[in-house]
């Protein structure tokens, strides 16, 4: 990636929390934010990291992985729960290294092993900073549907033949699978177009806050209604509303939804008036609500109001075909936003290709793009190498996001072995890429012998070929 491109994005603007339970590296660390004209906000340790984040907006988080209460790969978690777009970074130890491995699986753009450079660390939050400000500052823009597979081919069909009619859709679909965009489509190709699109993710507010979302509040109508606040509902007039994982909603809220939907008046918070609404709704889950209802957790009559027309988007592992024109889609569009108009594109390689195929997506479509933006911030060449996307080679999830029931069968000498095997693929790949290829190079920075880096490429089937120049 080219130097002089990152030096023109101003990143000054980049929201960053230091997280560390060592008051020196917290300081350290803000003090050289401070050079790169960031001014960073500290946190003594993952619970207090936690709530800041819950708080304020912030688009990096520096975090030490080792410590008390709330580790940093629990926070990890934590914060892509609220915010999967931000970026994390690890602050490792010595012996720290396999937990690492596993929380760039669950999400980490990078970590690094202490006690790290200074200029290891500018040179890390200035290439993530200008991904983060280009992919805030973008534009929204017309959705785009990628479909090559017969399987997706066959679910857009259904899209575009319900979406000029104004009844409600249930769009069923994994994590990740790319609900949101579907409901886009399913807006943009309506009769209302021309009216807002309001999404709400039911799954991040209790219930009150939800109620105040959607309906709307009185001033004075709870502490902190220092103003009247028009709700969602009201706000998409003659438009859409897209709730995202509604089997979230508790069974008393259901029973206001259902009110709205059959009235078509909504009642804010602290109101004794109701208000008349006019919206088309889009519902969307990842759970079995049938099994649900059956569960009496969700309300039967609002089921069938949501269901009139059920789309499934299948996993990302029942749609292969899509999976390289998905990649070479956020390829091209992550180029644009992280380098700008006119910077050359990377080029997947022959076995990064075979891996993108290969890998079976656990976390869909988002965790390939997620694949592909960590690429575009480690390659530092013209071609995109197999360990750049950070991904399991056995195209397995983490021990950390398996099920439990696969985590049990597992025994602890098989995981050590996985993630330790992930590390060493990444190091010497590394290690190959910045010497052109060149093993001899290689091992030496390695601190290996010839013989002993070859022994470690033959036991992981790595061909230094691959590394050669073009």
């Amino acid at each position: 990636m080219n130097s002089e491109i990152y030096e023109a994005i101003d990143i000054s603007e980049l929201r960053v929390l230091v997280v560390d339970d060592e008051a020196d590296i917290r300081l350290g660390l803000s003090l050289l934010m401070e050079t790169i004209g960031i001014q960073a906000t500290q946190a003594a340790d993952g619970r207090e990291a936690l709530n800041l984040f819950k708080q304020r907006e912030f688009d990096l988080v520096l975090t030490d992985l080792m410590m008390p209460e709330l580790t940093g790969a629990e926070l990890l978690v934590e914060v892509k729960k609220i915010k999967p777009e931000a970026a994390v970074v690890l602050l490792t130890g010595f012996g720290s290294v396999q937990s690492a491995v596993q929380c760039m699986q669950n999400g980490a753009s990078h970590f690094l092993s202490k006690p790290f450079e200074n200029a290891e660390v500018v040179r890390l939050v200035k290439r993530l900073g200008c991904h983060l400000i280009a992919q805030r500052s973008q534009p929204q823009q017309g959705v785009q549907v990628i479909a090559e597979d017969p399987a997706t081919l066959r679910m857009l069909e259904l899209v575009r033949r319900v979406a000029p009619r104004p009844v409600p859709v249930m769009i069923e679909g994994e994590s990740g699978a790319g609900k949101e965009v579907v409901a886009r489509a399913i807006y943009e190709w309506s009769s209302v177009s021309e009216g807002p699109f309001l999404a709400v993710n039911c799954a991040a507010l209790p219930d009150t806050l939800l109620e105040s979302e959607l309906f709307g509040h009185k001033k004075g109508a709870f502490t902190g209604a220092d103003r009247d606040r028009t709700g969602v509902f009201v706000k998409a007039q003659g438009g859409t509303v897209f709730l995202d994982e509604v089997a979230s909603m508790s069974p008393a809220f259901q029973g206001k939804l259902l009110r709205v939907l059959q009235e078509k008046v909504v009642r804010p918070v602290g109101s004794d008036y109701d208000v008349a609404v006019n919206f088309r709704l889009i519902a969307a889950t990842n759970r079995d609500l049938e099994a649900l209802v059956k569960q009496g957790k969700f309300r039967e009559d609002l089921f069938f109001r949501l269901m009139v027309v059920r789309i499934h988007i299948p996993p990302l592992r029942h749609r292969p075909k899509d999976i390289l024109p998905l990649a070479l889609h956020f390829l091209r569009s992550q180029c644009l936003m992280c380098l700008g108009p006119g910077a050359s594109t990377p080029e997947f390689a022959e076995d990064t290709i075979q891996r993108l195929l290969r890998y079976d997506w656990p976390g869909n479509i988002r965790e390939l793009e997620n694949a592909i933006q960590r690429a575009l911030i480690t390659c530092c060449g013209e071609r995109v190498l197999p360990y750049h996307l950070g991904l399991d080679e056995n195209g397995w999830q983490s021990v950390l996001s398996q099920p439990s029931e696969e985590v049990e069968s597992e025994t602890y000498a098989d995981a050590k072995r996985r993630s330790l095997e992930a590390f060493q693929r990444e190091f010497v790949s590394r290690a190959l890429e910045n010497s052109q290829g060149n093993v001899s190079q290689a091992a030496s920075k390695c601190g290996l012998t010839r013989a002993a880096f070859q022994k470690i490429l033959r036991q992981l089937d790595i061909d230094r070929e691959s590394f050669l120049p073009e």
